[in-house]
Protein backbone atom coordinates (compact mmCIF):
# COMPACT_ATOMS: atom_id res chain seq x y z
CA UNK A 1 0.00 0.00 0.00
CA UNK A 2 3.09 2.42 1.10
CA UNK A 3 4.62 1.74 -2.42
CA UNK A 4 1.70 2.30 -4.11
CA UNK A 5 1.14 5.40 -2.59
CA UNK A 6 4.58 6.18 -3.22
CA UNK A 7 3.83 6.21 -6.93
CA UNK A 8 1.11 7.99 -6.97
CA UNK A 9 3.12 10.83 -5.18
CA UNK A 10 5.36 10.44 -7.72
CA UNK A 11 3.61 10.96 -11.16
CA UNK A 12 2.98 14.99 -10.66
CA UNK A 13 6.82 15.20 -10.15
CA UNK A 14 7.66 13.04 -12.73
CA UNK A 15 5.14 14.59 -15.38
CA UNK A 16 6.88 18.09 -14.46
CA UNK A 17 10.48 16.76 -14.90
CA UNK A 18 9.59 15.45 -18.05
CA UNK A 19 7.59 18.38 -19.78
CA UNK A 20 9.86 21.13 -18.15
CA UNK A 21 13.50 19.32 -18.11
CA UNK A 22 13.67 16.67 -19.85
CA UNK A 23 11.94 17.50 -23.13
CA UNK A 24 13.06 21.24 -23.63
CA UNK A 25 16.54 19.71 -23.31
CA UNK A 26 15.35 17.21 -26.22
CA UNK A 27 14.50 19.95 -27.99
CA UNK A 28 17.33 22.35 -27.95
CA UNK A 29 19.38 18.84 -28.93
CA UNK A 30 17.65 18.71 -31.98
CA UNK A 31 17.74 22.23 -32.99
CA UNK A 32 21.57 21.81 -32.98
CA UNK A 33 21.47 19.96 -35.62
CA UNK A 34 18.96 22.29 -37.33
CA UNK A 35 21.29 23.89 -40.30
CA UNK A 36 19.78 27.57 -41.93
CA UNK A 37 18.12 25.39 -44.44
CA UNK A 38 16.07 23.56 -41.69
CA UNK A 39 18.38 20.36 -43.05
CA UNK A 40 20.13 17.99 -40.88
CA UNK A 41 23.26 19.15 -40.84
CA UNK A 42 26.90 18.80 -38.10
CA UNK A 43 28.20 22.50 -39.11
CA UNK A 44 26.76 24.00 -36.07
CA UNK A 45 29.21 21.23 -33.62
CA UNK A 46 32.04 22.19 -36.24
CA UNK A 47 31.61 25.91 -35.99
CA UNK A 48 31.44 26.12 -32.29
CA UNK A 49 34.99 24.59 -32.15
CA UNK A 50 36.53 27.60 -34.47
CA UNK A 51 38.61 30.40 -32.73
CA UNK A 52 35.73 32.67 -32.32
CA UNK A 53 33.31 30.49 -30.23
CA UNK A 54 36.14 28.97 -28.40
CA UNK A 55 37.37 32.37 -26.87
CA UNK A 56 33.99 33.30 -26.09
CA UNK A 57 33.69 29.99 -24.23
CA UNK A 58 36.59 30.49 -22.13
CA UNK A 59 35.60 34.31 -22.03
CA UNK A 60 32.40 33.23 -20.75
CA UNK A 61 34.36 30.34 -17.93
CA UNK A 62 36.51 33.43 -17.20
CA UNK A 63 33.80 36.12 -16.05
CA UNK A 64 32.16 33.34 -14.21
CA UNK A 65 35.04 32.52 -12.26
CA UNK A 66 35.86 36.07 -11.22
CA UNK A 67 32.23 36.83 -10.47
CA UNK A 68 32.40 33.90 -8.28
CA UNK A 69 35.62 34.27 -6.36
CA UNK A 70 34.51 37.76 -5.57
CA UNK A 71 30.84 36.83 -4.49
CA UNK A 72 32.97 34.19 -2.04
CA UNK A 73 35.36 36.58 -0.74
CA UNK A 74 32.35 39.05 0.26
CA UNK A 75 29.88 36.14 1.15
CA UNK A 76 31.95 33.84 4.05
CA UNK A 77 33.32 36.68 6.26
CA UNK A 78 29.98 38.58 6.12
CA UNK A 79 28.21 34.70 6.53
CA UNK A 80 30.51 34.59 9.96
CA UNK A 81 29.81 37.49 10.83
CA UNK A 82 26.18 37.13 10.75
CA UNK A 83 26.62 33.78 12.83
CA UNK A 84 27.84 36.31 15.73
CA UNK A 85 25.87 38.85 15.92
CA UNK A 86 22.65 39.87 17.14
CA UNK A 87 19.68 39.85 15.47
CA UNK A 88 20.98 37.89 13.21
CA UNK A 89 17.63 36.95 11.00
CA UNK A 90 17.05 40.56 10.38
CA UNK A 91 20.32 41.34 9.07
CA UNK A 92 19.78 38.30 6.94
CA UNK A 93 16.58 39.45 5.59
CA UNK A 94 18.58 42.70 4.88
CA UNK A 95 20.79 41.12 2.56
CA UNK A 96 18.42 39.20 1.08
CA UNK A 97 15.78 41.51 0.33
CA UNK A 98 17.40 42.76 -2.26
CA UNK A 99 16.56 39.17 -4.76
CA UNK A 100 13.14 39.69 -4.22
CA UNK A 101 13.76 43.02 -6.62
CA UNK A 102 13.16 42.58 -10.64
CA UNK A 103 16.77 42.04 -11.96
CA UNK A 104 16.21 44.47 -14.78
CA UNK A 105 15.11 47.07 -12.23
CA UNK A 106 18.36 46.69 -10.83
CA UNK A 107 19.93 46.68 -13.79
CA UNK A 108 18.62 49.86 -14.60
CA UNK A 109 19.54 51.60 -11.00
CA UNK A 110 23.26 50.54 -11.78
CA UNK A 111 22.88 52.21 -15.20
CA UNK A 112 21.85 55.32 -12.66
CA UNK A 113 24.25 55.09 -10.63
CA UNK A 114 27.23 54.62 -13.37
CA UNK A 115 26.13 57.16 -15.81
CA UNK A 116 28.54 60.02 -16.25
CA UNK A 117 25.92 62.27 -13.95
CA UNK A 118 25.48 59.25 -11.58
CA UNK A 119 26.20 58.76 -7.98
CA UNK A 120 29.55 57.45 -8.59
CA UNK A 121 30.72 60.13 -10.71
CA UNK A 122 29.70 62.29 -8.03
CA UNK A 123 31.69 60.59 -5.49
CA UNK A 124 34.84 60.77 -7.77
CA UNK A 125 34.41 64.71 -8.21
CA UNK A 126 34.09 65.07 -4.70
CA UNK A 127 37.71 63.21 -4.21
CA UNK A 128 39.15 65.31 -6.73
CA UNK A 129 39.87 62.02 -9.39
CA UNK A 130 37.32 63.37 -11.73
CA UNK A 131 34.13 61.99 -14.26
CA UNK A 132 35.41 58.68 -15.10
CA UNK A 133 33.83 56.03 -17.56
CA UNK A 134 32.37 53.44 -14.88
CA UNK A 135 29.42 52.17 -17.34
CA UNK A 136 29.81 49.79 -20.45
CA UNK A 137 33.08 48.45 -18.51
CA UNK A 138 34.27 45.23 -17.37
CA UNK A 139 34.34 46.42 -14.11
CA UNK A 140 30.69 47.48 -13.98
CA UNK A 141 29.40 44.49 -15.31
CA UNK A 142 32.05 42.39 -12.56
CA UNK A 143 30.66 44.62 -9.64
CA UNK A 144 27.15 44.40 -10.40
CA UNK A 145 26.77 40.93 -11.18
CA UNK A 146 28.70 39.92 -7.92
CA UNK A 147 26.47 42.49 -6.35
CA UNK A 148 23.52 40.31 -7.84
CA UNK A 149 24.60 37.08 -6.60
CA UNK A 150 26.64 37.45 -3.18
CA UNK A 151 23.32 36.80 -1.88
CA UNK A 152 23.08 33.11 -3.32
CA UNK A 153 26.65 32.50 -2.16
CA UNK A 154 25.81 33.75 1.40
CA UNK A 155 22.94 31.49 2.27
CA UNK A 156 24.40 27.74 1.90
CA UNK A 157 27.84 29.58 3.62
CA UNK A 158 25.14 31.21 6.28
CA UNK A 159 23.23 27.78 6.88
CA UNK A 160 26.38 25.31 6.94
CA UNK A 161 28.21 27.67 9.81
CA UNK A 162 24.93 27.77 11.97
CA UNK A 163 24.66 23.80 11.22
CA UNK A 164 28.26 23.64 12.39
CA UNK A 165 29.39 21.87 15.82
CA UNK A 166 30.64 24.71 17.95
CA UNK A 167 32.36 22.14 19.79
CA UNK A 168 35.17 21.41 17.30
CA UNK A 169 36.13 24.74 17.59
CA UNK A 170 35.95 24.85 21.31
CA UNK A 171 38.42 21.94 21.13
CA UNK A 172 40.92 23.48 18.16
CA UNK A 173 41.47 26.52 20.79
CA UNK A 174 41.58 24.62 24.16
CA UNK A 175 44.40 22.38 21.76
CA UNK A 176 45.92 25.77 20.99
CA UNK A 177 45.12 26.14 17.73
CA UNK A 178 45.59 29.53 16.64
CA UNK A 179 42.24 31.12 14.83
CA UNK A 180 43.69 31.07 11.44
CA UNK A 181 44.72 27.18 11.92
CA UNK A 182 40.97 26.16 13.47
CA UNK A 183 39.87 28.11 10.46
CA UNK A 184 41.81 26.18 7.85
CA UNK A 185 41.44 22.77 9.52
CA UNK A 186 38.13 22.71 11.19
CA UNK A 187 35.66 25.82 10.33
CA UNK A 188 36.50 25.58 6.60
CA UNK A 189 35.97 21.91 6.25
CA UNK A 190 32.94 21.29 7.86
CA UNK A 191 31.60 24.05 5.91
CA UNK A 192 32.78 23.36 2.63
CA UNK A 193 29.53 21.88 1.38
CA UNK A 194 27.72 25.40 1.72
CA UNK A 195 30.83 26.92 -0.13
CA UNK A 196 29.97 24.16 -3.10
CA UNK A 197 26.69 25.04 -2.93
CA UNK A 198 27.16 28.24 -3.47
CA UNK A 199 29.37 28.39 -5.68
CA UNK A 200 27.03 26.23 -8.12
CA UNK A 201 24.09 28.56 -7.17
CA UNK A 202 26.40 31.49 -8.58
CA UNK A 203 29.35 30.12 -11.18
CA UNK A 204 26.33 28.02 -13.67
CA UNK A 205 24.04 31.50 -13.71
CA UNK A 206 27.26 33.67 -14.38
CA UNK A 207 27.81 31.59 -17.31
CA UNK A 208 24.97 32.56 -19.13
CA UNK A 209 24.31 36.27 -18.45
CA UNK A 210 22.61 38.35 -21.03
CA UNK A 211 20.75 40.93 -20.03
CA UNK A 212 23.15 42.13 -17.46
CA UNK A 213 26.16 42.06 -20.53
CA UNK A 214 23.56 44.45 -22.19
CA UNK A 215 22.32 47.07 -20.66
CA UNK A 216 25.59 47.53 -18.12
CA UNK A 217 28.67 45.74 -20.14
CA UNK A 218 27.03 47.49 -23.15
CA UNK A 219 27.82 43.92 -25.49
CA UNK A 220 31.47 44.85 -24.63
CA UNK A 221 31.18 41.38 -22.31
CA UNK A 222 30.21 38.20 -24.52
CA UNK A 223 29.39 35.49 -22.80
CA UNK A 224 27.83 32.12 -23.93
CA UNK A 225 24.32 33.78 -22.85
CA UNK A 226 24.52 36.38 -24.78
CA UNK A 227 25.45 34.19 -27.93
CA UNK A 228 22.26 32.46 -27.67
CA UNK A 229 20.51 35.46 -27.28
CA UNK A 230 21.51 36.79 -30.00
CA UNK A 231 21.27 33.44 -32.05
CA UNK A 232 17.96 33.05 -31.15
CA UNK A 233 16.43 36.34 -31.54
CA UNK A 234 18.86 38.29 -33.15
CA UNK A 235 20.53 36.27 -36.41
CA UNK A 236 17.60 34.14 -36.34
CA UNK A 237 20.19 31.11 -36.56
CA UNK A 238 18.33 28.53 -34.14
CA UNK A 239 20.85 25.77 -34.65
CA UNK A 240 23.91 27.83 -33.43
CA UNK A 241 22.40 29.02 -30.38
CA UNK A 242 21.15 25.59 -29.49
CA UNK A 243 24.26 24.01 -30.11
CA UNK A 244 25.87 26.86 -27.25
CA UNK A 245 23.06 26.07 -25.39
CA UNK A 246 23.91 22.17 -25.00
CA UNK A 247 27.57 23.19 -24.43
CA UNK A 248 25.88 25.11 -21.77
CA UNK A 249 24.30 22.60 -20.23
CA UNK A 250 26.79 19.91 -20.66
CA UNK A 251 29.17 22.35 -18.55
CA UNK A 252 26.35 23.30 -16.18
CA UNK A 253 26.05 19.58 -15.18
CA UNK A 254 30.00 18.61 -15.23
CA UNK A 255 30.12 21.74 -12.59
CA UNK A 256 26.97 20.23 -10.44
CA UNK A 257 29.39 16.85 -11.01
CA UNK A 258 32.78 18.49 -9.60
CA UNK A 259 30.96 20.34 -6.81
CA UNK A 260 28.59 17.91 -5.77
CA UNK A 261 28.12 16.09 -2.48
CA UNK A 262 30.99 12.80 -2.82
CA UNK A 263 29.44 9.87 -0.20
Amino acid sequence: MKNRAKTLYLIPYSLWIALFVIFPILLVVYYSFIGLDGGFTLENYAKFFTPVYLRMTLSSFWYAFIVTALALLIAYPTAYLLTKTKHKQLWLLLIILPTWINLLLKAYAFIGIFGTYGAANAFLEVLGIGTKQILFTDFSFIFVATYIFIPFMLLPIYNSLEEMNQSYVDAARDLGASKWVTFRRVVLPLTLDGVKSGAQAVFIPALSLFMITRLIAGNRVITLGTAIEQHFLVTQDWGMGATIAVFLIIAMVLIMIMTGRRK
